[in-house]
């Protein structure tokens, strides 16, 4: 009776583990690619456009030689900042829309913050937050009320670096007075 009971057993457990495995198949076959936990925030900007189109730099890579620790890494040419956290890793990246005034490359530092006032487009902002001066014209980052990020008009002087409202949210949080901005080309 003994050896009846263990083959018994034997052979439930035999089909249990068949059952799991093929239910375990069903789900991974059906499952989307990006399963496995919730997309870091600094993921999500970049999926939200589908990821990098061919030929084009990784928007969630940070650029290179754009200095190391907690700073905010700002990329002129590619027009995306990323918030970059204490392991080195982005915590968030950001696509943005330039100001006709530019800082050059190099380390910045924050050095003022507004909640909301007219930006110097006329178009109310928020989350102004400061890091540079060129020509006596203020540059920060900032978002627009309206959620707009058009193209600044090029025959005005402007040095509001927009992004969308959610964002503005990240860099406001990220980015408080004495933070480090990196300008990189």
């Amino acid at each position: 009776m003994a050896r009846s009971s263990s083959g018994l057993v034997a052979g439930l457990t035999a089909a249990a583990l068949a059952v799991v495995g093929f239910l375990a198949y069903q789900a991974s076959a059906s499952a989307p690619d990006q399963l496995g936990g919730p997309a870091p925030s600094s993921v999500r900007s970049a999926q939200a456009s589908g990821g990098p189109k061919p030929g084009t730099p990784d928007p969630l890579v940070v650029p290179a030689k754009s200095g190391k620790g907690v700073r905010v890494v700002y990329s002129l040419g590619e027009r995306r900042v990323w918030l970059v956290g204490r392991n080195g890793k982005p915590q968030r990246t950001i696509e943005v829309m330039p100001s006709t005034v530019v800082p050059k490359p190099g380390l910045y530092t924050v050095t003022s913050r507004s909640g909301s006032i007219p930006g110097s487009d006329g178009v109310r902002i928020e989350h102004v937050v400061r890091f540079a001066s060129v020509d006596q014209v203020a540059i920060g980052f900032s978002a627009a009320v309206d959620g707009s990020m058009a193209s600044p008009d090029p025959d005005r002087k402007t040095g509001g670096v927009r992004m969308k409202r959610a964002d503005g949210d990240a860099m406001w949080k990220f980015a408080t007075i004495g933070s480090t901005v990196v300008v990189v080309r």
